[in-house]
């Protein structure tokens, strides 16, 4: 592998980094030790995407309608799946009846109290029982919600699934509310006040809430698009938390800052269009795999930080995850040559990649791949997008040859991340198809037996390892910066930002 331009491309970036760094050192800017720590700003990379629940799509709005939603379920920071509309659930022996009870006095922000209806309002609306598309593709095994009576509701399902009660985290909203697309309201910690396009998101704490309080009152999330002015915010103190600043960026903070370490929780992978020439060609697909270096990539991006990823899951999920299949793709240019002349591609070829702007962590991603496809031939040339855009073009229209991103999981749950790869799935944005696969992945649903239920989620991750559904890279380090005013970040096995356990620093 050449690695001559590539170095050279190394030490440009890292010049234009210091740069950056004088820059802002220049600039005089300082933290506001003395702002008001009743308050809390939030910088986040992306405008939310909907408001309404049901149809956002991006983990970046997701992660922050966690705090304003709630499902009958949700998640906490240890894996578990608590109780939260619903106060308690029982699952029938042959797993196709879930029976939940309506937490007593739950209010929405509104101040009416939450109903059965509600609930199976919401869920109907999910599962697309008015004879449209889910808008969850595991709703789709519900055969009936059904009210039993003004305190209980079962979800009764067309096959067994034991682990359905994690699709469950899914927000129940007022069957009331005629227009949840620009009047959200939810049940969670904190209630929707305002928004404004490209600039911010703002809540306040809802003192009615079932549970526990939120510590901070007022919390607005402030869109930071350009990902070179963060620190410069930061330190100024118009934000006073970001959620996955690069280690770049860590180095040029103060001490006025804490800087958590944990995981994005996230696939990232350079996803190919596989219906897209020459992608559709299984061989080229497995020649780009065996041309890049995920521990290149790691200590370019991350300081060598993350973890490598040989399929569609991360190591969180350590029940499924399979640390094997980082070895199906050894670094191997010869081998990746000869792939391309067996597919008719003896002199490599010209594709793009499209990658959103506002994630620096996804661009310099795509810089290293590109560099290290010219060792084959190949020429990747990055286009990047903005973050609708990327909606619009690459996940909704599925108009584009390449992307690298991160994909997160909704839910405690192998299908979170693996039913988007079933051929028909409306979220398999990369338009893998293999019966083989559709076959293990129904399987996988079917049994109701866990360890044989987990074997075939692994099968599911061979295959999509072995046919290069795309070039699978890493799970991310994330560095979250807060400043000391404030207190108590934790982290998720899920792509979520907890604003409630956030308090004052004493």
């Amino acid at each position: 592998m050449k690695r001559g331009s590539f170095s050279r491309r190394i030490s440009a970036i890292l010049l234009m980094i210091v740069m950056t760094t004088l820059t802002i050192a220049l600039s005089g800017c300082s933290s506001d030790k003395a702002g008001d720590s009743s308050k809390l700003t939030v910088g986040i990379p992306q405008d939310i995407d909907s408001l309404d629940p049901h149809y956002a799509t991006g983990a970046g709005t997701k992660e922050v309608l966690f705090n304003v939603f709630e499902g009958l379920v949700k998640p906490d920071e240890n894996g578990n799946l608590n109780p939260a509309v619903a106060s308690e659930y029982t699952v029938s022996e042959d797993n196709k009846v879930y029976t939940f009870t309506l937490r007593d006095g739950i209010k929405f922000h509104d101040g009416s109290q939450v109903t059965v209806e509600d609930i199976k309002y919401s869920l109907d609306r999910n599962a697309g029982t008015d004879g449209s598309e889910p808008l969850i593709s595991a709703f789709s095994q519900i055969e009936s919600v059904n009210i039993v009576d003004d305190s209980h509701v079962e979800v009764v399902l067309k096959e067994a699934d034991s682990d359905f009660l994690t699709q469950l985290t899914v927000a129940i909203i007022p069957a009331a509310n005629t227009d949840p697309a620009t009047k959200p309201i939810g049940t969670g910690p904190y209630k929707y006040v305002s928004s404004s396009p490209q600039e911010n998101f703002v809540v306040t704490r809802f003192d009615d809430y079932w549970g526990e309080k939120a510590f901070i009152k007022d919390v607005t999330f402030k869109i930071e698009a350009n990902a070179d002015a963060v620190v410069m915010d930061l330190k100024g103190g118009s934000i006073d938390m970001y959620a996955r600043v690069t280690s770049q960026q860590a180095a040029q903070l103060d001490d006025n800052f804490t800087l958590y370490e944990g995981t994005m929780n996230l696939v990232q992978a350079m996803y190919i269009n596989n219906a897209e020439k020459p992608f559709d060609d299984v061989r080229v697909r497995q020649a780009l795999c065996y041309a890049i270096n995920p521990q290149e990539v790691m200590d370019f991006v991350s300081d060598g930080a993350g973890a490598e990823i040989g399929s569609a899951m991360f190591p969180s999920f350590t029940k499924y995850f399979m640390p094997e299949l980082n070895d199906t793709y050894d670094t191997d240019t010869a081998k990746a040559k000869e792939l391309l002349i067996d597919a008719g591609y003896p002199n490599g070829f010209e594709f793009t990649i499209k990658v959103p702007s506002n994630y620096p962590q996804h661009v310099d991603t795509a810089q290293v791949l590109s560099e290290e496809l010219k060792s084959i031939g190949v020429t990747a040339n990055i286009q990047e997008i903005e973050w609708n855009t990327w909606l619009s073009d690459v996940y909704s229209d599925r108009n584009y040859q390449a992307t690298v991103v991160g994909v997160d999981a909704s839910t405690l749950s192998a299908t979170s991340l693996l039913a988007r790869y079933v051929s028909d799935a409306g979220r398999n944005f990369v338009n893998f198809n293999s019966p083989e696969y559709d076959e293990a992945y129904k399987a996988a649903l079917a049994n109701s037996d866990d360890a044989e239920k987990t074997e075939y989620f692994k099968q599911c991750e061979r295959i999509l390892s072995e046919q290069a559904a795309s070039v699978y890279i890493q799970d991310l380090p994330e560095f979250v910066a807060l400043n000391k005013k404030f207190t108590g970040y934790v982290f998720y096995p899920l792509y979520v930002q907890d604003i409630s356990k956030i308090k004052p620093a004493e």
